[in-house]
Formats: structure tokens, sequence, C-alpha cells
């Protein structure tokens, strides 16, 4: 039986809204229908409808829309609040970009008023979505690694000048909301939170070593986690020509190295009575996102727009809501303020 459709509406046109828009087209067969997409530039409104070949409109009138039900929001990240909350109030069911604010007290803004208007608020942490690292996840939680003990995150990305000097809110703190870390290494430091727990300590420096930007290019933390697990990270934007990021997480009984997408390995002590069947070594695969921030998987977003279809209709929860969104950014936040940086 054919699904009801959905409407979606994208706000901001550059890469990421690209990636959405593949996403909701993989996902017409449940409904999916992208109806418009807006910019902040009527200079580029025609570019941009052909680009996507919808309609594109101004902020307020995506917000009227009739048919969009749901907007994915792709700015940069200093607009996400304002936009998440103006959104909600119109009605619109919301899908954000990550980070999903730059302080703690937006990103409590826009859960209470997504729970306020009852609207569903996701937010574009998209590994979680990834059959990979769900199933990573339902190891560590069966304990097939035994009790956390370690873990690490390294993201050693090359981003040249150029990137920077592209757009006037790229690197900045009062639009970017960091460096390194907050932009890059979030998704990562997201998996790390989702495997091991929030952070009770930590300690961390940051410099910027190589591009003319405000924000951090370099940044190393360490942290300790309820359990006493403790944890690295170590990001930057100057390496390069770029290599793929490491997560790695060890335990009692075990451990699990992931590269890129793939699990390089996947030890356990005894692998015989895993609840989880460990995932066989896999070749490696080139730096991806490492190197060119287009180099990601459509998969996760995919998967999220999948999921989030299936939350408004009541037939699975959100896998990253509002809530688990903030704990990332909570985290970042917290290295932000250990290393002495940001607003």
């Amino acid at each position: 039986m054919k699904k009801k459709h959905i409407g979606f509406g994208i706000v901001g046109t550059g890469m990421v809204a690209e990636f959405h828009a593949r996403a909701i087209d993989q996902n017409t067969a449940l409904g999916a229908k992208l109806v418009a997409v807006s910019t902040r530039d009527p200079a580029k409104f025609k570019t941009s409808a052909n680009l996507f070949g919808v309609p594109c409109l101004s902020w307020e009138a995506l917000c009227r829309h009739s048919e969009v039900q749901v907007i994915c929001i792709c700015t940069p990240s200093g607009c996400h609040s304002a936009q998440t909350i103006e959104a909600a109030e119109a009605g619109k069911h919301v899908i954000v970009e990550k980070p999903m604010a730059l302080t703690l007290t937006d990103a409590d803004a826009m859960i209470d008023v997504c729970a306020r208007t009852e609207r569903l608020l996701a937010v574009v942490l998209q590994r979680r979505a990834v059959d990979l690292f769900q199933k990573i996840f339902r190891a560590i939680s069966a304990k097939d690694i035994g009790d956390i003990t370690a873990g690490l995150v390294g993201v050693p990305y090359h981003r040249s000048q150029a990137y920077y000097d592209q757009a006037d809110w790229r690197g900045t703190w009062a639009a970017d909301g960091g460096g390194a870390l907050m932009n890059q290494g979030i998704h990562l430091v997201d998996l790390m939170i989702w495997y091991m727990g929030d952070p009770v300590d930590i300690s961390a420096t940051a410099s910027t070593c190589r591009n003319a930007i405000e924000v951090e290019d370099t940044l190393a933390a360490r942290l300790r986690f309820e359990n006493g697990a403790m944890g690295t990270i170590l990001a930057t934007t100057a390496a390069p020509p770029g290599f793929p990021h490491r997560v790695e997480i060890y335990g009692t009984k075990g451990g699990i190295q992931i590269e890129g997408e793939t699990v390089i390995r996947w030890r356990l002590t005894n692998p015989g009575k895993a609840v989880v069947k460990p995932v066989e070594s896999q070749r490696l695969a080139g730096s991806g996102a490492g190197a060119d921030p287009s180099g990601i998987d459509i998969a996760g977003h995919t998967n999220l727009i999948r999921n989030f279809i299936m939350a408004l209709r009541n037939e699975a929860p959100l896998l990253v809501d509002g809530p688990e969104g903030r704990r990332s950014l909570a985290a970042v936040l917290g290295v932000y303020k250990a290393a002495g940086i940001g607003n």
C-alpha cells in the first residue's frame, strides 16, 4: 500500500542540503517528497530552484507552506536555534544539522518549544542510524567487550584556507561555534558519548596552528567517565592531505577499532560467548571526509530520514532526538571550557 505523502522543505542550499535532498529522494517509497527549498539570498533563488528541482522560497514562505510538514535546517550553525524555534512555532517538524545549537541554553529552548508545540525534533548525528554503529552499540550494551575501560577519537582532517574563505561564517565563533571539534569532530564525539556515557571530568588544550581563522584547528582532550573509564580526543583540520577518522573502544573483555566507516579490528577474549557476532576486519578505505567535506556516505542521512518518517507515524522512536543531540553538544562545550576557548 502506498504511504501517505510527507512534504519536506530544506533551508540552506549548500553541500549539506544536497545530502538531505538525496536522502529524501531515497525515501520516496515511504512517502517522502521534497516540496521546496529556501536560501537567504534572493539572487540565488533561481539557481537553487534549478539545482534542487523545486521552488526556492523565502524562509517565511517556507514556514507558511501548507504542503511542508518537515523542515531540514542546513544553514550555518549559528542559525539553527532561531530557525528551529520559528519552524516549530509555525507547526513544522524539524530535522536540524549538527551542532544543534551553539549553547546549551539555545539547545534547551529548541527542545522546549518542540515539546510545547508537539513537533518532532531530530539532530543529524547520522552515524547512529548506520547499521554498523548500531551493532557496535548493541555489543557494548550486551557487555561483549566487558566493562568499558578506555576510548579514543582521532580526527586527523585537512581543511585548506580556501575552505574557510569560501563563506564568511566559516571558522567564526559566532556562526560556526567552533573549529575542528565542533564542526568536524562532533560526529565522532557523539559516538564516544553514545558508547561510553557522558564525561564527568575533562582537561584540554587547543590552538590555531595553520589556518587564519578565529576558532581552533587543533585540539587535544582527556576525559574521565562516570565508571572510571578514560578517553582521549585529538581533532585537527591541519593535517594535510587529510586522513580517515578513528574511533576505538576498549573493555575488560576486548575492544573494537574503527577507521572511517569500517571495522579494522573487533577482538574479544571469548568470542564464543558474544551476544553480538563480531564484524570481520575489513579492507581500509580512503581518507573520506578527512580530505573532502563531501566525502561522507549518504546511508546515514538516508536512514535518519527514514527513521524520522517512521517516528512521525509512531512506528519507531527517534534515533537522535533533541536531548540526545544536546549530549554531544554538552561534551564539545565542556572540552572548549576546559581548553579555555569559545564564546
